[in-house]
């Protein structure tokens, strides 16, 4: 009796501590079990979440560049209109009197032809420096204004710039193609022409 006794209490405590032994090496096995498995399902839904949502932060960064691209071109666009808006109301402002300025033009060719009459009129010089002086007036206040006299006689025919009336020949080989005479003179508004010069070219 006394020695199944001690058998037992040899026996028991060793079987025992075996069986924790087993169990804890099975509870290992079935963590690293359920770390290892792809088939379960919660591994499954946690790789396609992560698949998902670099699908969807792919398509926002495309969805960011294409609004990126939209906005440089938009802002391009945009440069371009005000500069182009810019230009344009520059080239008004500098042209804002062109027709009260061209109306003119005729009163100041009469001016040009008078002065010349002047020249091979008699020797009363008070009258011509009277009436030079409302010629340089006139020609003073339009300059004021932007207003340019084009000089043509002695230069290359430019149809840019010239009108030709008719040719002439001339004996002066360097005179060909050049205005020889001027019938009427043409002008510059602020650099821009508002009137061609209508001229006459050796030929």
């Amino acid at each position: 009796m006394l020695g199944r006794n001690i058998d037992n209490l040899t026996f028991v405590p060793i079987f025992t501590t075996m069986k924790d032994y087993n169990n804890e090496d099975q509870g290992q096995e079935d963590l690293e079990d359920l770390n290892t498995d792809e088939n379960i399902a919660g591994a499954t839904r946690l790789d396609d979440d992560i698949s998902a949502r670099e699908e969807e932060f792919e398509r926002l960064k495309g969805d960011l560049q294409e609004q990126k691209d939209k906005y440089l071109r938009l802002f391009a666009e945009f440069d371009n209109f005000r500069k182009r808006n810019a230009r344009e109301n520059l080239e008004l402002r500098q042209t804002a009197g062109k027709e009260v300025i061209v109306s003119l033009l005729d009163v100041l060719d009469d001016c040009d032809r008078a002065e010349k009459q002047l020249d091979l009129a008699g020797d009363d010089l008070t009258a011509k420096e009277g009436v030079r002086l409302v010629f340089s007036k006139l020609r003073s206040a339009l300059y004021a204004k932007g207003l340019k006299p084009m000089q043509s006689i002695g230069m290359e025919f430019d149809v840019e710039k010239h009108e030709a009336i008719t040719e002439v020949p001339v004996q002066d080989p360097a005179l060909k193609g050049k205005v020889i005479d001027e019938v009427k003179k043409g002008y510059y508004l602020n650099d821009k022409i508002i009137r061609f010069a209508k001229v006459v070219v050796g030929k």
